[in-house]
């Protein structure tokens, strides 16, 4: 059986394996999700952008409330889950 053609024109080296495109003019990594027998590629994330990342001890309030923010902001759109690029730009990027 020969490697996806999603998976070599993307990149990455396996399913639900999100990378980085430091290359991309627009977004800021790319992933290509499956769920069941379903594929696609999803590039997600703003270039450049400084997001909150994963919780640090002595973070500031500001970036609480910008996390809190963005989480509240897509909630529906994360719940959609793995097909989405709000589940992983909340997953990778915050």
């Amino acid at each position: 059986m020969s490697k996806d053609s999603k998976l070599t024109n993307a990149g990455v080296s396996g399913y639900n394996s999100p990378k980085r495109t430091p290359s991309h003019p627009k977004k800021s990594h790319v992933v290509v999700a499956k769920v069941g027998s379903k594929t696609k590629v999803i590039r997600f994330g703003e270039q450049g952008a400084s997001t909150a990342g994963k919780p640090k001890s002595g973070e500031s309030d500001r970036m609480k409330k910008k996390r809190a923010s963005f989480k509240a902001r897509h909630r529906r759109n994360i719940a959609k889950g793995k097909m989405s690029a709000a589940y992983w730009a909340d997953k990778v990027k915050w």
